[in-house]
């Protein structure tokens, strides 16, 4: 799988309070993968609590088929991907969630 093969679903954005900041986003991965965000227009001050320079401080993964946790971060490594196909879905949500989400 590339992230050529992904078909990405956004099925809901919160906006938190201009004082938290960020935006929850949940949504799928080809029907595969269900994910909930943390996803900020900035970087993070302190560079740990990001995930990479992707702009997210928080990423869960799930497969849909058996609930199984699949990668999980919250301002730092919680479960690493289990498989380099969840790693592919990873990568794709840090190059571009955050841009898509406040138009950067």
């Amino acid at each position: 799988m590339t992230q050529h093969d992904l078909d990405l679903t956004i099925t809901k954005i919160s906006h938190r309070t201009p004082g938290a900041g960020g935006s929850w986003v949940q949504g799928k991965i080809n029907n595969e993968y269900r994910f909930d965000a943390l996803v900020f227009s900035e970087h993070a001050e302190c560079e740990s609590y990001e995930l990479g320079r992707s702009k997210i401080s928080k990423l869960w993964i799930q497969r849909l088929s058996d609930r199984a946790v699949m990668f999980n971060f919250d301002r730092g490594l919680d479960v690493a991907a289990v498989n380099t196909e969840v790693q592919v879905v990873v990568d794709f949500l840090c190059e571009g969630l955050s841009d898509l989400v406040f138009g950067s």
